[in-house]
């Protein structure tokens, strides 16, 4: 009797046992494991936060917002993390609060997060959760802008370029790789953010989705599935869209996201405000994105605003009741190669500077127009309310001129080409995404090259458009350069000798980040894929069994590089592209400086490292912005590749000159 018992105790602690088991397998499996990283941290979507059953959100009713019940009224700044040294982003930040505003926007770049699929990068720079945290201790506020694509001058509108390895992609669209793309981009983000919303405690106050979606195309289910998977994901704030007033009506999504308004001139607001009264009186008014200047192409002025003509239109919008935010209010830099492009006539690429012409200038200086954008908020808003001063405004960042830099070292074409590891093959030339380099996956960024050893030959005829920038070299010297203009591309070669180097060095200057239905081609977007793709001649003749390089300085080639043995004394150099070295000592704490690259033809300024982005000598940016955090106390290196014919000096400057 006794062992039936014991029998019978034994098999009820089995069945507790197992049924623990799976209760504890069911949770993880739905919640996450805490320890496993921030996919699946303890505060997972699906836990309820105590904080959301007694916090009301960002609402709306008659034209008002209410932020937890209160009336609201957004005064936003736009500051992108990913264009602004890490170390700066306190100093910005007191900034705008100083100029009045309460919430910070930003865009997410994917294309920096998800350099390589499935493999993720959100440390320095990019470090989001910091930014997130630091506003939200800086008593700011935090409109999340995501995408996937984002537009905002940046490559390929933030959408990473390996998407165009399928020659079948449709990006921002429900086509199925672009969908599992960004389901697992979204899978990996959004669980890192939701508990910084703010009904979970945290300064998120609104999440947009998609980027002026209308613009681009009216397949609105597209927006039901980013929307879908932002509420997956733990998203509870008021999700937004924003558009100009012919995007909204062409994709109108207000059922799902509150419409907000982009623009720069006062009557395009106020056809905007329109739209959006018309659909529905609760709407509150916004401009999502009010710009206060504009970017700039290589080869094109440099764009400024007249001042009065600014404050006008802020004091309009101020007037309205509207709530703004101010795009951008500090623009920072395009590092690297993260420049976007437009293609309408013809392509146009973004210069290095994200100045903007913005209240705050690249370097995060105070300007007029943040000075008059303070006092118009400050006599339209809080004034009324009582509140006679704002913080005082934080100092400039300090900036020193260092003395000039001369060239201590050269490494030759051949050399700098030898230490390439990303090599292809192919029949003929192939755009940079399309080749299986030894990574297994395409080049997103820099300079392709495809190189052919060939016999005697005279006429080159390449195929096609450039995609942008060609330079064709004989032997390592330089025989001309086409660009995405060029109509007839066809070169006299005068190779003469029985066995020649060839090579075809195309430069992605970058891709296009902003297309609209009206376009010639508004399907260009799916077209962004940089290099040569189709048949060379020689003599009229095809050139088959192509090898091409990935020369895109990523950090593992600058590192393999800058240790290399084959560095020379400078000799200056011309008609072949070259890199360069020198070395700076800095006594002391470092401090921003500008390096003016006059002398210099057209390339990029590496510093420790880092890249800083391109110069050219057609402007109209004229020097680069190197922030303290990117130098150190005692050496310096600097790295010069120059494509065409060098300098012999660096120049610093105080202040910028973008032309």
């Amino acid at each position: 009797m006794r062992t039936t018992m014991l029998r019978e105790r034994q098999k009820k602690r089995l069945y507790l046992l197992a049924a623990a088991v799976a209760v504890i397998v069911w949770y993880y499996y739905f919640y996450g494991y805490p320890w496993s990283g921030p996919d699946a941290r303890s505060d997972n979507l699906n836990v309820i936060d105590p904080l959301e059953d007694d916090v009301e959100g960002l609402t709306f009713t008659k034209r008002q917002f209410f932020l937890n019940t209160k009336p609201f009224r957004i005064l936003s700044g736009a500051m992108h993390y990913f264009r602004v040294p890490s170390e700066y982003w306190q100093d910005r930040m007191m900034k705008m609060k100083a100029c009045g505003l309460n919430t910070l926007e930003t865009y997410v770049s994917w294309n920096l997060h998800e350099p390589v699929p499935g493999k993720f990068n959100f440390t320095g720079m990019l470090n989001l959760r910091k930014y997130l945290e630091l506003a939200h201790s800086e008593g700011l506020y935090v409109i999340l802008r995501p995408g996937p694509y984002i537009c905002s001058e940046w490559d390929f509108g933030g959408m990473p370029s390996w998407l165009l390895a399928d020659q079948k992609m449709k990006v921002r669209s429900n086509y199925q790789g672009y969908q599992e793309a960004i389901t697992r981009f979204f899978g990996y983000l959004l669980p890192q953010v939701t508990d910084l919303q703010f009904k979970r405690g945290g300064p998120i106050i609104a999440v947009q989705v998609e980027n002026e979606f209308g613009s681009f195309s009216t397949e609105v289910n597209h927006l039901m599935f980013i929307k879908g998977l932002l509420r997956l994901h733990g998203i509870k704030e008021l999700l937004v869209t924003s558009d100009g007033s012919e995007g909204l009506v062409r994709a109108p999504f207000y059922q799902d996201a509150l419409p907000t308004v982009n623009f720069k001139d006062t009557e395009q607001g106020r056809t905007g405000f329109e739209v959006i009264k018309q659909e529905n009186p609760d709407f509150p008014l916004m401009v999502m994105e009010f710009w206060t200047g504009w970017f700039d192409h290589w080869g094109q002025p440099h764009n400024t605003d007249d001042l009065s003509v600014y404050a006008e239109r802020v004091a309009t919008i101020l007037d309205s009741g509207a709530s703004i935010n101010f795009y951008m209010f500090h623009g920072g830099t395009n590092f690297g190669f993260m420049a976007g492009a437009n293609e309408f006539s013809h392509y146009k690429a973004d210069v290095t500077s994200y100045d903007y012409d913005a209240p705050l200038t690249e370097a995060g200086d105070i300007t007029e127009k943040y000075m008059k954008t303070r006092e118009l908020i400050l006599e339209k808003i809080y004034k009324p309310l009582g509140i006679l001063q704002l913080p005082v405004v934080p100092a400039n960042v300090p900036r020193v001129e260092y003395a000039k830099l001369r060239m201590a070292e050269m490494m030759t074409w051949k050399d700098l080409t030898s230490h390439i590891m990303k090599t292809g093959h192919s029949e003929r030339p192939m755009p940079m995404e399309m080749y299986k380099f030894d990574s297994g996956l395409g080049q997103s960024y820099g300079y392709i090259i495809y190189r052919k050893q060939i016999g005697s030959g005279n006429w080159l005829e390449l195929p096609g458009k450039v995609r942008d920038r060609a330079q064709v070299l004989l032997n390592t010297w330089s025989v001309t350069t086409f660009d995405s203009d060029s109509k007839k591309l066809e070169v006299q070669m005068h190779a003469s000798q029985p066995n020649n180097l060839l090579e075809i060095v195309v430069e992605n200057l970058g891709r296009v980040n902003f297309i609209n239905h009206k376009a010639p081609d508004p399907d260009i977007l799916n077209k962004q894929r940089k290099g040569l793709d189709g048949d060379v001649k020689i003599d009229g003749k095809f050139v088959t069994d192509w090898n091409a390089l990935a020369l895109d300085f990523d950090q593992e080639f600058l590192y393999k590089i800058s240790r290399a043995s084959e560095w020379k004394s400078f000799i200056p150099q011309k008609n072949s592209p070259t890199l360069y070295r020198a070395q700076m000592v800095i006594a002391g704490t470092p401090a921003d400086t500008f390096l003016n690259m006059k002398d210099w033809k057209k390339g990029i300024v590496i510093v420790n490292g880092m890249n800083l982005g391109r110069y050219w000598e057609i402007g109209p940016q004229r020097t680069l912005y190197i922030p303290a955090p990117f130098l150190k106390s005692g050496m310096n290196e600097f790295l010069i590749f120059e494509e065409h014919a060098s300098g012999e000096y660096l120049y610093f400057q105080k202040e910028p000159q973008l032309g």
